[in-house]
This record gives C-alpha cells, structure tokens and sequence, in this order.
C-alpha cells in the first residue's frame, strides 16, 4: 500500500515544522551563549557600549556589593577608574561554559567566570576571583538583552554555590 499524496505532505509539513522549531531553538541558544562569551572581550577591552547594550536599558548588574542599574551605570563602570586601572594592568573575565534554559521569550544562563589579573611579579598571572553567574533574559526587537545579572563569589558562601544548584534543580 503507497502513501496517498495529502498523507506524505502531511507528513512533510509537519518534519519542516519540527526542524524549524529545532532551528530556532538552537539559534535561540547560540544567541545567548555569544552574549555570555562577548561579556570578557567587552569589558576587558573597554568597550563601555557593546557591554552596555548586552542589557536592556533598565538592565541590572549585581555583582556583590556593587550594583548597577541600567546601561548608563555599566557604561560609567567600564569607563571606571578602577576597572580602567585594571584592563591596563592586564585583566581577563574568562566566562565558563554557559548552562542554558530557554522558557519562550526569556532564558537563564548559568556560567562560572574567573578574572586573571596579570602579576609580573611572580612572573605569570594569578586568579583573582572565580565566581557563578545567573544571567536573565527578554527577547527584545534587538535580540536577547540581560534583564538582570547575578556574579556571586565562590568563596565558601551560600550564595556563589546557590546560583549553581538553580541552574541543575530547579526546586534548589
């Protein structure tokens, strides 16, 4: 018995829909890990506005103590004294494999991120902190912004090993 015509482009249609969805989805995931891995190549080289543009004009950068709110705050921290002093001394954020969820038109990254600062006196680099990242996101008409970030240290705290436990349980 052969397939009757309508039955096969039924069948058809409905793999293209399939595949289109699956393409999205991983343009979806693509998308959000070239913000994450752009963050350490922004800040480090200064750019105060591609960095600025990863969040949404509201956007929130929390990274304990400090808190910046909105494009503006990430600009003036990126123009910063301390962080200027910092890449010209010779910095990198190094960003960890993101962890991924997609929910729609939001998403959460989980990440590790370590900043190296240079240390010509013990004639290499040395870690200056390693620490977890939540990063939230909205899908905007320019693509996914960060609506909030979360960096806490891992340095014994809750918090820092908290952020990683959401990424894998999402009752943590």
């Amino acid at each position: 018995m052969t397939d009757s015509q309508p039955d096969r482009l039924g069948r058809l249609e409905a793999r293209l829909e399939q595949t289109e969805r699956r393409l999205a989805a991983a343009e979806d995931q693509l998308a959000l890990w070239r913000i994450v891995a752009g963050y350490g190549p922004a800040v480090d080289s200064g750019s105060a506005e591609i960095t600025a543009e990863m969040w949404t004009e509201e956007g929130v950068y929390d990274t304990y103590p400090v808190v910046l709110n909105g494009r503006d705050a990430l600009r003036g921290m990126v123009n910063g004294e301390r962080h200027q002093a910092l890449i010209h001394s010779g910095a990198a954020h190094l960003m960890g494999l993101p962890h991924i969820v997609v929910d729609g038109d939001r998403a959460v990254v989980t990440n590790y991120s370590q900043l190296v600062l240079n240390a010509p006196d013990q004639n290499g680099y040395r870690i200056w902190r390693t620490g977890s990242n939540r990063w939230e996101f909205i899908r905007t008409d320019e693509g996914w912004k960060v609506t909030h970030r979360w960096n806490r240290q891992l340095d014994g705290t809750d918090e820092g090993r908290d952020i990683l436990a959401r990424a894998v349980d999402p009752e943590a």
